[in-house]
């Protein structure tokens, strides 16, 4: 009898723990922020405020809301150099402001993480380890890379990508014009063709890819809401409870 008590225990608790593990969210999403040396201590405050603001948006909360769970799980990144990647605050499942505004106070009480070079293909291989840890699951996965300048450290930035969309990953872009760059930056941050068309070439891609380009680090937070938004409110047809105009 005892062994019986205790094998229904012990099921239980595998059947409790094992639905903890396989949580459904709508969407899996790392913030993948750049901090390189290009971005000076004022853009950094910008950029990071931004991202704070954007997440307790009431139209991110809301766009939140309308998907078939009601939630999304986010991890915010900060990188810099190849092997300069950091969780500044791990997988978060937000489903309302309370969340929100938890997730959002991690991020602004934190310390910059690095002021190294820029490698987007490290910042794409971390965020692809990041999904490999998650409890939450989700068939849509995003990395949202935001940066100002191009890839100049690590492997190079179209096979970390190419190898992130074979899994089915989609990747987002938000980039950054630096109307001030360094003068030593200059070829960096303002490449042939312009930044935003070395992101199209170079680092977005997956189902329902899409960049949005910051004019300047002041205008971060509105284009970091309107992205997000984008990127939650895009799910498949009949996986939304309210349609969001």
């Amino acid at each position: 009898m005892r062994s019986a008590v205790s094998a229904a225990v012990l099921l239980a608790l595998l059947t409790f723990n094992g639905g903890a593990r396989a949580q459904n969210t709508d969407l899996l999403l790392v913030l993948a922020a750049d901090v390189s040396r290009s971005i000076d201590e004022g853009e950094f405050e910008l950029q990071r405020k931004g991202y704070a603001a954007a997440l307790s948006d009431p139209r991110v909360l809301a766009a939140i809301r309308g998907g078939s769970n009601g939630t999304i799980a986010v991890c915010f990144v900060e990188w810099s150099g190849a092997g300069e990647q950091m969780v500044v605050a791990d997988w978060t499942v937000i489903r309302d402001d309370e969340d929100a505004g938890g997730l959002t106070a991690t991020i602004l009480a934190a310390p910059r993480s690095f002021i190294g070079r820029t490698s987007i293909s490290g910042a794409i291989d971390f965020a692809m380890e990041r999904f490999a840890a998650a409890t939450a699951r989700s068939s849509r996965r995003i990395i949202d890379i935001s940066g100002d300048g191009t890839n100049n450290s690590g492997r190079p930035v179209t096979e970390a990508r190419d190898q992130a969309l074979a899994e089915g990953v989609t990747i987002n872009g938000l980039a950054i014009i630096n109307d001030k760059p360094n003068p030593g930056y200059a070829f960096h941050t303002q490449p042939p063709g312009g930044l935003p068309e070395w992101y199209r070439q170079n680092v977005i891609g997956g189902p329902g890819a899409f960049l949005r380009v910051v004019e300047d680090f002041r205008s971060f937070a509105d284009a970091m809401t309107n992205k997000l938004v984008s990127e939650i409110a895009a799910l498949a047809p009949g996986e939304r409870k309210t349609i969001l105009r």
